[in-house]
């Protein structure tokens, strides 16, 4: 806990900061409420982009065994030339969304290759959307995730440290500031009860 001045001007301004403290406590609360559910949202989207691509990709294995089959070359078929992301604002997390992704094919013979390769061009192009896609979607996952984490610990910052200490800080400067008028009330005290006396006392001698 920092060092407070025991006065009434460190008095006000504390109780000045625990009243901010309190009225954003619950706006931040409501936020980090908010991106965990985001979070959920997010995960389950990912999950579910895993799952596309590894359903795609047994697809793709049962479907086209010739795949395996070293002589066909069809690596380079297929690849991304655009990816078009746009900003989705999430309870003041900014994560990207997929506008459009451009596939490109690369030009072959349909006579140098078997008609199969059609059939794995298709697929091909699918997956590397879904694998644009999939990467997105972790991107989300982990934007929301430290968001989240950071609102967490700005909640925990305002409820266990500034708030309590603020709170204690009042208390202490309560308590001296009570002390230090019942010491003048008494040093009063003392001090009328020793006019008193000395004028008695200078009473009595003049008679």
């Amino acid at each position: 806990m920092a060092k407070v001045a025991l006065n009434k001007s460190s008095l006000n301004k504390q109780k000045r900061s625990l009243k901010t403290y309190n009225r954003y406590l619950p706006a931040l609360e409501l936020k980090r409420q908010q991106l965990m559910l985001e979070r959920k949202k997010a995960e389950k989207a990912l999950h579910q982009a895993k799952q596309r691509v590894a359903d795609l990709r047994a697809v793709v294995e049962e479907a086209i065994p010739m795949l395996a089959c070293k002589e066909i070359n069809v690596n380079n078929l297929v690849k991304v030339t655009d990816v078009k992301l746009a900003t989705q604002n999430i309870v003041g997390c900014r994560v990207p969304v997929v506008e459009s992704i451009d596939v490109e094919v690369t030009p072959y013979s349909y006579l140098a290759r078997p008609h199969w390769v059609d059939s794995v061009v298709r697929q091909l192009k699918e997956m590397v959307r879904l694998r644009v896609e999939l990467a997105v979607y972790q991107q989300r996952y982990e934007l929301i995730s430290d968001a989240t984490r950071i609102t967490s610990q700005r909640v925990n910052l305002f409820s266990k440290v500034l708030i309590p200490d603020t709170q204690e800080s009042i208390k202490r400067i309560g308590i001296y500031l009570s002390d230090q008028e019942r010491a003048a009330v008494m040093n009063a005290k003392l001090s009328k009860q020793k006019v008193l006396a000395q004028q008695e006392k200078t009473q009595g001698g003049q008679s």
